[in-house]
C-alpha cells in the first residue's frame, strides 16, 4: 500500500481523487462529518449540467472482492458497503457547497454515482479554484 505522500500526491489532492489498486480516496473540504449520497446506475450518465456543482471528477474502481465499501478517514469506519458484481467501475464524485466550510465544518456535500465500464483513467471533468 502506498505511503500518504504517494496516495495523496499533488495531482491528486488538485483533482480530489486519489487512487491506487482497489482504493479511491476522495478529498472532502470539510474534515467534520461529510453529507453525501451514492447511486447506481446502469450505464454512464448524459447531459449532466455541472453548473450545480463545484467540483467535478471520476476514476476506475476495480472491485475484484464482490464488495464497494465507504469508509471514513482516517479511522477506517465501514459507513456504507454494498455487494456488487466484480468488475472494473467508474466512480464519479460531484462535490457542491465547498465554499461553505469553515475549519472542520460546512454544509459540502458530495454525490457519487457508481456504473460498470473499461478502464478510462482519471478524468477531471469541473475543477474547483478557492481563492
Amino acid at each position: 500500500m502506498a505511503t500518504e505522500g504517494e496516495f495523496w500526491h499533488e495531482e491528486a489532492h488538485r483533482i480530489r481523487l486519489a487512487k491506487e489498486i482497489g482504493v479511491l480516496g476522495v478529498r472532502t473540504e470539510c474534515y467534520g462529518p461529510v453529507k453525501g449520497e451514492i447511486d447506481f446506475l446502469i450505464k454512464a450518465p448524459n447531459n449532466v449540467d455541472f453548473t450545480k456543482f463545484d467540483h467535478v471528477v471520476e476514476g476506475d474502481l476495480n472491485v475484484t472482492s464482490g464488495i464497494l465499501q465507504i469508509q471514513d478517514c482516517p479511522n477506517g469506519t465501514v459507513e456504507f458497503e454494498k455487494q456488487i458484481t466484480p468488475e472494473n467501475y467508474r466512480i464519479r464524485v460531484y462535490s457542491s457547497n465547498l465554499a461553505s466550510v469553515e475549519g472542520d465544518e460546512g454544509n459540502d456535500f458530495y454525490r457519487i454515482e457508481v456504473w460498470g465500464s473499461n478502464p478510462l483513467g482519471s478524468k477531471l471533468l469541473k475543477e474547483y479554484i478557492n481563492n
